[in-house]
């Protein structure tokens, strides 16, 4: 017999309510350095303390992030790296860390989100254009400030990278291009896997040099396309890829970027789209909802999709054989064959 709301009690309300307090000590344990000072091995509570720098709380945020499996301590206790964050929060291992992502979450994002009932409210993105900035071009215009955004956006990408390598039958093509490719690790962890592939990332020309100086950190002969996809045509290969891009702009936007890809791709070509996708019933998969929801916040006229959207959109552009496939528990990819 399932529990009443009295006997459950509010507590459902509240985690959902107080759900930052959790992202705030993740957010500020990589901002403090803690996954760093353990990426060389277990410390106790003083030397992880000492290491930080942290000066009240220690005990505290370094346990909840125990119980929240993002730490482990042995009976000795002293902490350690748990295999999942020893895998995305350890910055000695580029291929996956995820701490560029969760440091951007923390000092851009979790301001802006402050201000989600105003962007639900006036239609209007909350981000640097809220105070009449305009975020893209003092972003490309800073190289430093570039790299820590094409990080971040590799960091939000790295599950769905580490799958799509085996979720896709590259055996049968010889070339892939990554449209807004930021650093290119999806391209360079596709060539390690298939080195018969040849690769080119295309983004906007200030990409460049961290696209390139990334190929020679991680070993793997990549090739850049300088460009705009708005404006341009699209490289002409066999496999287009769309990993994060169609989310940020209205459905008009969309569906001329599809149209695009089908003209550049060869006939036997493919797409592949890659998105937190919302589930088709539009029920469980709360993360694709809310990264629509982060869409409003940010862009003009972004928004996120059901896998069932996107098939549409592709068979209208002439698109066949569509099918939609997960990648991660967030993630998932909608891919279409030109005929």
């Amino acid at each position: 017999m399932s529990k009443s709301a009295a006997e459950t009690g509010p507590e459902p309300i509240l985690d959902l309510a107080f759900g930052f307090w959790a992202s705030q000590a993740l957010l500020s344990a990589v901002e403090l350095g803690v996954f760093r000072a353990l990426s060389g091995g277990p410390l106790g509570l003083g030397e992880l303390q000492e290491a930080t720098g942290i000066q009240r709380g220690a005990r505290d945020l370094f346990d909840v992030l125990v119980a929240s499996d993002m730490l482990a301590r042995d009976e000795d206790g002293r902490y350690s790296l748990t295999e999942l964050t020893s895998l995305y929060l350890d910055e000695t291992k580029p291929d996956t860390y995820l701490g560029g992502l969760l440091v951007m979450a923390n000092r851009r994002l979790y301001p802006f989100w402050g201000h989600l009932a105003d962007a639900l409210r006036t239609g209007k993105p909350q981000n640097e254009t809220r105070h009449g900035g305009d975020f893209f071009p003092t972003l490309y215009a800073d190289p430093e400030r570039l790299r820590g955004f094409l990080r971040s956006m590799t960091g939000r990408s790295m599950g769905a990278i580490r799958a799509l390598v085996d979720a896709f039958p590259w055996k049968d093509y010889r070339s892939v291009a990554d449209i807004g490719c930021a650093q290119g690790t999806l391209l360079a962890h596709l060539v390690k896997r298939h080195p018969h592939l040849t690769a080119t990332g295309f983004d906007l020309p200030a990409v460049r040099a961290p696209f390139e100086e990334h190929a020679r950190e991680l070993g793997v002969p990549l090739t850049f396309t300088g460009g705009d996809f708005l404006a341009e045509p699209l490289p002409r290969t066999e496999v287009l890829i769309f990993g994060h891009i169609l989310h940020d702009w209205d459905l008009d936007r969309k569906r001329e970027l599809i149209a695009k890809a089908y003209d550049a791709l060869p006939s036997g070509g493919a797409i592949i789209v890659y998105e937190a996708l919302i589930d088709d019933e539009r029920r469980t998969h709360a993360y694709g909802m809310l990264m629509s929801l982060n869409m409003a916040v940010e862009t003009e006229g972004g928004f996120d999709f059901t896998g069932a959207d996107c098939s549409g959109w592709l068979r209208d552009a002439g698109f066949v054989d569509t099918y939609v496939q997960t990648l991660t528990g967030h993630e998932g990819m909608v891919v279409g064959f030109k005929r």
